[in-house]
């Protein structure tokens, strides 16, 4: 009698297990199991540093002066300075231009060329004219006059918001972090990329040329960027490191943008 009800109750579960696969909540609870580490990558890494530099660009277009911290945080690092600061601040800072980016990642693009990394080729041209874009576009539209505290021994003359050194610096090491990506590579290029960026933001606060906020809003800008492009372009998609094997979706299309195009 036993065995007959465990035998029904088997037989009940087997039947109503097909029935909540196929339910909406079965699928929703499928959909965001399969896809919660893209939904949080989203949340965190584009949501979040958006929803950051829109904060502090309505704060910037209603009040130029920017935040009651702004000004303290410049005078408290400028208290420190002297004249070998402003030599090693005015040579550091020069790393986070764009003049001097632009090399290094037109070396990588060799290398990814030479590869034939074609998604991961792409990635980086997108993620880097799109940055450079968006920088130019952001400081015509906030037109934020600089700080001048004091005079600056490398004195810039276009708009502040957001930062330009401070975008390019973050973009390049996103880029590296997203090329490199599951290889043991990627955590050394995160904590080194993690002292470069802050020090030039430092250069830029130190030298007076920018407000904090400015720094904030860059670096916020330029991971919402590369991460976004990232989920879209998809270098990661079967081997996301630089220096392993190359995998086929570098050279061809995945299935489902095959699909967007009617190729087989």
């Amino acid at each position: 009698m036993a065995e007959s009800e465990k035998v029904n109750d088997e037989n009940q579960l087997t039947a109503i297990s097909p029935q909540k696969s196929k339910s909406p909540v079965g699928f929703v609870q499928k959909l965001l199991i399969t896809h919660w580490p893209s939904l949080l990558l989203l949340f965190v890494g584009v949501y979040l540093p958006l929803q950051i530099f829109g904060l502090l660009g309505l704060e910037v277009q209603q009040n130029t002066s920017g935040f009651p911290w702004d000004l303290p945080i410049l005078v408290t690092i400028h208290s420190v300075a002297q004249p070998k600061l402003d030599t090693l601040a005015a040579m550091f800072t020069k790393l986070g231009s764009f003049r001097t980016v632009l090399p290094i990642l037109s070396a990588i693009a060799l290398i990814l060329i030479l590869q034939r990394r074609w998604r991961s080729l792409t990635y980086l041209i997108i993620t880097a004219a799109g940055s450079a874009i968006i920088n130019h576009t952001a400081k015509e539209f906030w037109h934020r006059v600089r700080p001048h505290l004091w005079d600056s021994v490398t004195p810039e003359f276009t708009y502040s918001f957001p930062s330009g050194h401070a975008m390019t610096s973050m973009t390049l090491i996103a880029i590296l972090v997203v090329l490199t990506w599951g290889s043991a590579w990627c955590w050394l290029v995160a904590m080194l990329g993690s002292l470069y960026v802050l020090a030039i933001g430092w250069t830029r606060l130190y030298l007076g040329v920018h407000f904090p906020s400015d720094i904030i809003a860059g670096w916020m800008v330029a991971i919402a960027w590369a991460i976004g492009v990232s989920l879209i372009i998809r270098p990661y998609a079967d081997s996301t490191s630089i220096d392993s094997e190359k995998p086929v979706s570098e050279t061809k299309l995945l299935p489902e943008e095959q699909q967007l195009l009617g190729e087989e």
